[in-house]
């Protein structure tokens, strides 16, 4: 878990034919749901399920989406190789639903150029892999145990055709262990790559939790990642409302404060090619890291839980004070059990840093604080991650 929590910020990719359509990969498939039960409106299920046969996204280039993660300041890529339409974006010799299969217009193992496009850039891989299948006619059916045969040896290849994986992104829609044979999967997974992380959709607890579309909770007691989009959908949509810088740093540095990591996802668009104004907000984030980029790889959360003010991470004896918003001149903070010895302003300027028993104040002037993020960092007279005051036990 060690470099894991460390990176503190990945890229998730969502990607497939859907992106023909503009609408939300899996989701917009209409026709019959299995598990979860029900049907829904949208494109239909025969043409969604036909969208590959005219998919030509020829100015695909897995090494420039790594580039965009690096620039970006990522550690990690999160892409997904088969959501809950059940078509493989990978060289899987078990269903011809595949870019690579006889009726795929474009023919590419696309995971193949993510795998030797990460591993040469030396940027770690997490496979994203649904169990839920809605186009699989064995799941959850009479014969589900041969849908359970599929997806473990689908989830074997993955992890043997494709050189070293550095983790398991499942996404199985609330299934318990039993839906998937998760003990089994999991053995076998760890047995073929014994260092992979996995994460908590596939009925077990996995090695961290993934709050999506929200920013998880203060949490150091068990590692987190949340996921959440650039832009409004997973899937690439014409125009859709995409974060501000703003926004995008006030997440990463809120997910750093509670002691989780970052998964932002972009989608790219029908051709292959990242949006350019996606690949533009992803820079701007990588300027921002390669300033103060200190303040967020290889912190931890706290000592201060998050709050409207902004978030707190420390690393050794110092604290980094991430002012997002002043709701006052004076930032008030809980007491700390160390000693504050020095502080500064790595935004620029200069604040006033009052400590006592009660708890700590720092103020800035006015026309030195950053719209983005003013950081403070405070030096401390020892370890910065357990020097916040114990909060008194709650009444029985």
């Amino acid at each position: 878990m060690q470099w894991w929590r460390e990176a503190r910020f990945g890229l998730f990719v969502c990607w497939g034919p859907v992106s023909l359509t503009g609408k939300e990969i899996g989701w917009s498939r209409a026709g019959e749901r299995r598990h979860p039960k029900g049907a829904n409106q949208g494109t239909p299920a025969e043409v969604y399920d036909a969208l590959y046969k005219q998919w030509r996204p020829d100015k695909f280039d897995a090494c420039q989406w790594v580039a965009v993660a690096r620039e970006a300041g990522m550690k990690y890529m999160i892409f997904l190789v088969k959501h809950h339409d059940g078509f493989c974006l990978f060289d899987t010799k078990l269903i011809d639903f595949r870019s690579t299969g006889p009726e795929s217009a474009w023919k590419r193992d696309v995971m193949k150029d993510i795998a030797d496009a990460c591993h040469e850039a030396d940027l770690k891989l997490f496979i994203y892999y649904s169990q839920p299948d809605w186009h699989h006619p064995d799941y959850f059916t009479e014969h589900h145990s041969r849908y359970i045969e599929y997806l473990h040896g689908q989830i074997r290849e993955l992890l043997t055709n494709y050189g070293r994986i550095d983790g398991l992104w499942f996404d199985g829609l609330g299934g318990s262990a039993a839906h998937w044979d998760a003990e089994n999967l999991f053995r076998m997974a760890r047995q073929l790559q014994p260092h992979l992380l996995i994460n908590n959709r596939c009925g077990l607890p996995g090695d961290f939790d993934t709050p999506e579309q929200r920013i998880g909770q203060f949490q150091v007691d068990r590692p987190w990642e949340s996921c959440i989009t650039l832009c409004q959908q997973w899937a690439w949509k014409p125009d859709d409302t995409m974060k501000s810088l703003k926004q995008c740093l006030d997440t990463l540095i809120r997910c750093a404060g509670g002691d989780g990591n970052l998964a932002l996802n972009t989608a790219p668009m029908p051709t292959g090619e990242i949006e350019p104004r996606q690949v533009q907000r992803l820079k701007e984030m990588g300027a921002w890291l390669k300033q103060y980029g200190e303040s967020i790889y290889g912190t931890r959360g706290g000592p201060w839980r998050p709050g409207p003010w902004g978030a707190a991470t420390c690393k050794g004896n110092t604290v980094y004070v991430h002012v997002l918003q002043w709701p006052a001149d004076t930032i008030a903070l809980p007491a700390l059990t160390k000693k504050i010895v020095s502080s500064k302003v790595l935004t620029g300027g200069t604040a006033s840093v009052k400590q006592t028993g009660g708890g700590v104040e720092i103020s800035i002037p006015a026309t030195e604080r950053q719209e983005l993020d003013t950081l403070v960092a405070l030096e401390l007279d020892g370890p910065a991650f357990d020097a916040a005051v114990p909060s008194p036990p709650r009444p029985q």
